[in-house]
């Protein structure tokens, strides 16, 4: 294991409601991240996953700055993100780069992927205009598409390939750190395959490492090494991919790994998959979110909220089962 590269420390979010000045709501808002820690190792995968809405997005855009987050601490390869000056803005975001779900929607539909993808290198004032032209045709190359692809435009270009410029555009000012968020959610089932093999091997010859956001278990097996599970913006348990997946300790956890579909169908689940509708992310059940769904509660789930306990082995979880 290498040494931390990011540090997560308490990192909170929250939207304040907005058309709500004439009622009783005034002053409330969404907690979408509401205390989560975690720490990222260099050269690793760190997989978050969760329902929809549990703030795995959100997390990720305060650790790019593109979200503020309220309070909490994030520090990235000595950054000190939260408190970051204009000056230092611009050697962060060398360093740190992101992928996103839509790859049709990151790419400027006006530029022609050689521009896309040489835009940072300008920018940054990393190359000149010879040297930007023959980086655009390496990373091409690099992410396997043709060096006359960049005479093209984004309209011109299926949704995986689509994504590889995406990649391109990434590593083209060779940052040590990358947000994947939901990269091949977007992408027909017949290319994640080769996206998420790329990744991994981009990972191993550049020395990358990854935040990768998903709700897919089985993508976030294939890709992690670390996995985190959120829920309603709470961070219910965190493990190395083979603890988690072979002996999850959270019921949420639980929950969700019953709820991955089997390849062979002469085979069952053991037990039950999770049920029933996530609560208001306005309106937070008291004590343990996850107790309106959970099968194993206690009658301390509904008073208080559990402390995230340190089980050995790297093996973190919230819940007063332990």
């Amino acid at each position: 294991m290498g040494e931390p590269i990011v540090e997560v420390q308490d990192l909170r979010k929250a939207f304040p409601l907005k058309g709500m000045r004439f009622f009783k709501e005034k002053g409330r808002e969404v907690k979408a991240v509401d205390g989560i820690s975690f720490t990222i190792h260099r050269g690793e995968t760190f997989g978050l996953v969760g329902e929809s809405g549990c703030g795995k997005s959100t997390t990720g855009r305060m650790l790019l700055r593109l979200l503020q987050a309220n309070s909490g601490e994030i520090q990235i390869l000595g950054y000190d993100v939260i408190r970051l000056s204009k000056e230092g803005f611009s050697s962060f975001r060398r360093e740190v780069q992101a992928v996103f779900q839509d790859p049709y929607g990151s790419l400027n539909p006006r530029m022609k992927v050689g521009t896309i993808i040489g835009e940072p290198l300008w920018v940054q004032r990393l190359a000149s205009r010879r040297e930007v032209e023959e980086k655009v045709v390496g990373l091409l190359e690099k992410v396997g598409l043709s060096p006359d692809h960049r005479n093209r435009y984004p309209h011109e270009f299926s949704g995986g390939q689509r994504q590889r410029i995406g990649i391109a555009r990434a590593l083209s000012v060779s940052p040590k750190f990358v947000v994947l968020d939901e990269p091949v959610s977007a992408l027909d089932v017949s290319i994640r395959a080769q996206i998420l093999n790329l990744l991994r091997d981009l990972q191993k010859e550049m020395g990358l490492t990854y935040l990768f956001i998903s709700h897919d278990l089985s993508v976030v097996e294939h890709m992690s090494d670390q996995v985190g599970v959120m829920y309603l913006g709470k961070m219910m348990e965190i493990a190395p991919k083979e603890e988690l997946y072979d002996h999850p300790k959270h019921p949420y956890a639980q929950a969700l790994l019953e709820s991955v579909p089997l390849p062979d169908p002469d085979r069952k689940k053991e037990g039950r998959p999770l049920e029933g509708e996530i609560p208001s992310p306005i309106h937070l059940p008291k004590g343990c979110r996850f107790n309106t769904r959970c099968l194993s509660k206690i009658d301390i789930c509904e008073e208080m909220e559990p402390k995230f306990k340190d089980l050995g082995m790297g093996h973190w979880v919230s819940c007063h089962l332990y």
